[in-house]
């Protein structure tokens, strides 16, 4: 933390801030203390009702998250042995996501700032991805992190990898909330390379944890699939990548081959893999980074995790599995820093489904 933050934190002591996050197709609550310190964490996922669709339907996940919004928010609280007044702010994810998914959270937030008089905070679901590396589990929650484990905080300046479903963010931060964003996807986000790739494959949704799966029993070499580097940018482009993998099911198929699903799936992982983890290393050398930072539901696969680990000169920071997904933690993260800036936004404001990463 900045000495400016530091000392405007200690000016009101501990602050406890019950985040929400509705995005997408997870309806989670959490209370963090001081934007670290975990103090409840509740995610109700929806993956189960999804998976017949082999997506995410909008409408179902509105429809849930109506139903769970309010229990998950009460079990937070419990779970943080806190009532509302004991709060310093209500926070939201305010986008990008899904416009139905948005304003079911927004709209419990909004309630709870009114009948309690806390400040609201709207956060950017990109950034909370960053601030899940700040997060640490209350030391009696061992069930969630090992005792005596004390993650320390990131160091600037840093580069983050932000690798989701649907985003694909490449930034550099010297100080707190300030972000130059350096590159991004051109078309398909990494994530949403995993899922069409796992569907192309017949494999199971989501499709990250499927190929992983397949991946494991597979030969990365098999199949010399294109590595997009899309030299003197800081961008990247999966669409190509995945229609290699189409062209080379398609050609399998006409010549009545069984697909070796395994052998695609870990030719295909170790394409994406290569390419994320070389960027984001070459970026963190040229703007000599202290430290890389990966979150997002990607920085979930095992194989990106452990090459970053192996290649990295710099200490990289990937978050538990528990905070790789969406969750509410990070939202109260992003949101305690927000508070100490003096963030307070109206209860007239809008959920932004299309919010740009460039416009914080």
């Amino acid at each position: 933390m900045t000495d400016s933050a530091s000392t405007a934190a200690s000016s009101f002591g501990p602050a406890r801030i019950l985040g929400i996050e509705t995005s997408c197709d997870e309806t989670a609550a959490a209370v963090v203390e001081d934007g670290r310190v975990i103090l409840s964490n509740e995610v109700a996922s929806q993956v189960d009702l999804h998976a017949r669709f082999g997506g995410v339907f909008p409408e179902v996940a509105s429809r849930q998250h109506i139903r769970t919004i309010f229990p998950i928010c009460e079990i937070a609280l419990q779970q943080a042995h806190l009532e509302l007044d004991e709060l310093d702010a209500i926070a939201v994810t305010r986008g990008p996501g899904l416009p139905g998914s948005l304003v079911i959270g927004i709209n419990m937030a909004k309630g709870l700032a009114l009948s309690s008089g806390l400040p609201l905070i709207g956060i950017h679901h990109l950034e909370a991805h960053i601030y899940s590396a700040w997060l640490q589990w209350r030391p009696h929650n061992l069930s969630a992190e090992p005792a005596g484990v004390t993650p320390s905080e990131p160091r600037f300046p840093l580069i983050a990898l932000i690798v989701s479903g649907g985003h694909t963010e490449l930034v550099l931060m010297h100080d707190h909330l300030t972000y130059q964003r350096l590159g991004g996807t051109l078309d398909d986000a990494a994530g949403e390379a995993f899922d069409k790739v796992a569907r192309l494959l017949r494999l199971s949704y989501p499709g990250g944890p499927a190929i992983q799966a397949a991946a494991a029993r597979g030969d990365p070499r098999r199949f010399a699939f294109p590595r997009a580097w899309l030299e003197d940018t800081w961008n990247f482009s999966f669409s190509g990548l995945k229609t290699a993998v189409l062209r080379e099911v398609r050609r399998l198929q006409e010549t009545r081959t069984e697909l070796p699903v395994a052998d695609l799936a870990a030719s295909f992982q170790a394409a994406v893999v290569e390419v994320l983890v070389g960027k984001t290393l070459q970026a963190a050398q040229t703007f000599n980074a202290n430290q890389v930072l990966v979150a997002g539901g990607v920085s979930a696969n095992q194989a990106l995790r452990e090459t970053f680990h192996a290649q990295a000169g710099c200490p990289v920071h990937i978050p538990p599995i528990a905070l790789c997904t969406d969750n509410a933690a990070m939202i109260a993260s992003a949101a305690y820093f927000r508070f100490l800036r003096g963030q307070n936004d109206p209860l007239t404001f809008d959920a932004l489904p299309n919010w740009p990463f460039h416009e914080l």
